[in-house]
């Protein structure tokens, strides 16, 4: 009966305001450099397999779950990286999915030996859609037996809306320090299933971040290293900041953030070999506190090896969690 209760409570909210889409958030960001940024194709040089996953409020009824893929890899014929990436979000244990598919292209330009920067570009098809059969109305409640009726609610006719998309970043970098900037939706495809004008807002996002080493590289290993880092994110009247820090010291990661006066954020990985996976938990400090269950993120990795570089290429130093 909450569940059924909760829908009832979002179809009336939905019928007396306007609404507005945004984009579903990863905590994990630099697991998901795609998502973040398109500038990051290629940044790795060598091919790069990601997969993340992010339940988010699961002790809520209609919680948001939302997966992603992503490929990319630097070629040195086009001076530049490429990447595919495929997100699918699911609203409401599958009321509204909305997925979609992007291919993106970044320029590499190696401005001096210690510098370097890449400006990212992305095409993305997507497509919406709303499943009808998991809608409850007002008409189907008896005041004894509950939800005992069919509703007299009619099925519009179209539940499925499909749109055109881009983006755009940048990125510079050097061995200590690095900063970018993107705008997702930059025509704001129109995403409505019966009128149109319900667009999808700019999203801007702002990130910047320093790697400072714990000791000196030695033969054998790679010193301990901090990591501070900030990002800002802004899409319609919604805002959020992050700011945490990353602890490495190899194979192991560790990481807190505090977000918008909304959550901590605890994060563990390990990385080791060609492989990395990395646990992350949202801890709600907001009024919500424990009806929530926070929300629970999960990020997985191949980097695999690949020729040696035939242009002078720099890798980026960043967290990568």
């Amino acid at each position: 009966m909450l569940k059924r209760y909760f829908t009832i409570l979002m179809m009336l909210t939905a019928s007396i305001v306007e609404l507005k889409a945004q984009d579903p958030q990863f905590t994990q960001f630099y697991a998901n450099p795609l998502y973040l940024n398109p500038a990051f194709a290629g940044s790795a040089r060598c091919a790069r397999f990601i997969l993340n996953y992010r339940n988010q409020w699961p002790a809520i009824p209609g919680n948001f779950v939302t997966y992603s893929a992503s490929w990319d890899q630097h070629f040195d014929g086009i001076n530049g990286g490429v990447g595919v990436l495929a997100t699918n979000d699911v609203a409401g244990e599958g009321t509204l999915i909305t997925t979609n598919f992007s291919g993106v292209y970044s320029y590499h330009l190696p401005v001096n030996r210690y510098f370097s920067m890449k400006a990212g570009f992305q095409a993305t098809l997507g497509n919406r859609r709303l499943d009808w059969s998991k809608l409850t109305f007002g008409d189907q409640i008896d005041s004894r037996y509950g939800f005992i009726y069919e509703t007299q609610q009619q099925r519009p006719p179209n539940l499925s809306k499909t749109f055109v998309d881009f983006s755009a970043g940048i990125l510079g970098y050097s061995d200590r320090f690095f900063f970018g900037f993107a705008a997702h939706h930059l025509t704001q495809p129109d995403q409505s299933f019966l009128i149109a004008g319900s667009r999808l807002p700019m999203k801007l996002t702002g990130h910047v971040g320093a790697v400072i080493p714990l000791g000196r590289k030695s033969r054998y290993s790679e010193p301990a290293r901090l990591s501070p880092n900030i990002l800002y994110q802004r899409q319609q009247d919604f805002q959020q900041l992050n700011v945490g820090m990353y602890f490495q010291k190899s194979p192991f990661v560790a990481g807190l953030w505090y977000r918008n006066r909304d959550a901590a954020i605890a994060l563990v990985g390990i990385q080791q070999g060609l492989f990395k996976l990395g646990y992350s938990y949202d801890i709600t400090i907001s009024p919500l506190t424990n009806q929530t269950a926070g929300a629970h993120e999960i990020s997985f990795a191949m980097q695999l090896e690949c020729k040696p570089k035939k242009k002078r290429f720099r890798t980026i130093n960043c967290p990568s969690f």
